[in-house]
């Protein structure tokens, strides 16, 4: 069967319309302004018309979707004209005021001038400054802006306005509830991490049963706490330092001597310096207690100095949050009144020397560290009632704080006036305090001026009497005497310039 012819082709003619913008149209405008334009020409011009407004449809549809609505406004068509960066068409524009619908009002015409096109304005409220300056006066908020606080140091949070209130617990001031004390090695009551498995720690005593639940549920959460913050290696650790470090003994003396290296040079025991810290000063309270320790105490007191000298060597760890926990164990050794005797005067100058070691470090930091501590010891030297032990302890804490704290505490504050006048009295009783006159003799030797090749004359009593006369004054008739052998020395002393 044979297949039909293919029917022809027709032929549009030129003038033919096949968009939707008429090419009537485009002639109208062109013959309004004047211009004669071909068929051809007008077809293009309205292909092209109908090609921008689908396109600022498309846009404006865009804007409409992205504001969840389904009409479009002629707020979208002003946003889709400003993206396609096109002239937007005024009067039509939204207003942001509420009481008029539109943001442009079309001026009347002009009489004098027939052929000008429509003007368009924008429309301004009228505000009646009578209404607006009867209104109460709002304030307005301030503005944004950055600042920074410390969230936290080292696990606790500054209470600084910025920071939430910490929150009290009911188990504050409860001894049982923070969590029962260990005696490890033989020293007072000491804090022990964790070290067993679950439950309450290896070792731990129980704790007392008074029918009061509450206190030991909140023991052992308190435990638990605990036992989350250290690893199993630092726990080790911990026990075995603890464990070369007392009690003292002179077969220990290499392990004693490897844990202090270890302590001083290892780093990663940031985790571990609360507890070492706590441990060292409730080992100093449990050894000072006593009235009258024993000679072996001395040497645990000797080991916890010598461990706080330790952590303050270790450059790795952060020690400033703790400095108000490690100073009153090294004051409390300087200035105790019965330290054991074969070791007071090793333990007071240790101890000196440790204060002197933290003062360096962080009086930079703490620029009112140095002054608070000098008062402190100045204070222990003068205040009457005080021990002769306290009184020499608290002499050379000024030795170890400086030589402006020398010269402040023994010359201007009376103090070696203080002491020469006491051991008077002691060596009127037979007991001359012959550690307590040393130790005033070792602080005034701070202030003597270098040796010099020239050799330093005594104070002549008919030549210098009035310098002799303010020495007595300041230091007193005994140490006085001590000082009038080197001219140099004294005038040092007293300020005054050779």
């Amino acid at each position: 069967m044979q297949a039909p012819p293919p029917k022809p082709k027709v032929r549009t003619s030129q003038g033919t319309q096949t968009g939707v913008y008429k090419i009537d149209t485009i002639k109208d405008i062109a013959d309004s302004l004047n211009i004669v334009i071909s068929d051809s020409v007008a077809s293009a011009l309205a292909s092209d018309v109908e090609y921008r407004i689908n396109q600022v449809i498309e846009e404006a549809a865009r804007f409409m979707r992205h504001g969840r609505r389904t009409l479009l406004t002629t707020a979208d068509i002003d946003l889709a004209l400003r993206t396609l960066n096109i002239e937007p068409l005024y009067g039509h524009t939204p207003s942001t005021s509420s009481s008029s619908s539109s943001g442009f009002r079309r001026a009347l015409p002009f009489p004098q001038i027939p052929a000008a096109g429509p003007v368009y304005f924008p429309e301004d409220e009228e505000i009646d400054f009578d209404r607006v300056l009867r209104e109460e006066k709002i304030a307005l908020p301030r503005g944004v802006s950055w600042t920074a606080h410390w969230l936290a140091v080292e696990g606790v949070q500054p209470l600084v306005p910025e920071n939430p209130p910490a929150v009290p617990r009911e188990s504050d001031g409860d001894p049982l509830a923070k969590g029962d004390l260990l005696k490890p090695n033989g020293v007072g009551a000491a804090a022990q991490p964790p070290v067993g498995g679950a439950g309450v720690a290896a070792g731990a005593p129980m704790l007392a049963v008074n029918g009061d639940a509450k206190k030991a549920g909140a023991a052992q959460q308190q435990q638990q706490l605990v036992k989350q913050v250290l690893s199993r290696e630092l726990q080790l650790y911990y026990a075995r330092l603890t464990a070369s470090l007392l009690p003292p003994s002179a077969s220990d003396h290499a392990k004693r001597v490897a844990a202090l290296a270890s302590l001083r040079h290892d780093a990663g025991l940031q985790a571990l310096l609360p507890y070492l810290v706590r441990w060292v000063g409730e080992g100093v309270v449990g050894v000072l207690k006593e009235d009258a320790p024993a000679e072996g105490e001395g040497k645990v007191l000797d080991v916890l100095l010598d461990v706080i000298g330790a952590i303050l060597d270790n450059s790795t760890l952060f020690v400033e949050p703790y400095l108000h926990q490690i100073l009153p164990p090294i004051l409390s050794i300087l200035l105790h009144s019965s330290l054991p005797q074969t070791h007071t005067t090793h333990l007071r100058t240790s101890a000196s020397q440790t204060l002197a070691k933290l003062l360096t470090q962080h009086s930079t930091t703490y620029p009112s560290l140095s002054p608070r501590i000098m008062k402190t010891l100045l204070l222990a030297l003068i205040s009457p009632g005080k021990s002769t032990g306290t009184r020499e302890g608290a002499i050379r804490g000024l030795v170890g704080v400086g030589k402006e704290a020398v010269r402040k505490g023994l010359v201007e504050g009376g103090g070696a006036r203080v002491v020469g006048a006491e051991w008077e009295k002691e060596r009127e009783r037979g007991r001359p305090a012959q550690g307590l006159v040393n130790s005033v003799m070792d602080a005034l030797r701070v202030l003597q001026p270098p040796p010099s090749d020239d050799m330093s004359d005594a104070l002549d009593p008919t030549r210098d009497s009035e310098l002799i006369a303010k020495l007595h004054d300041v230091l007193g008739p005994f140490f006085a005497r001590q000082v009038m052998s080197d001219a140099a020395w004294a005038k040092e002393i007293l300020g005054v310039s050779s």
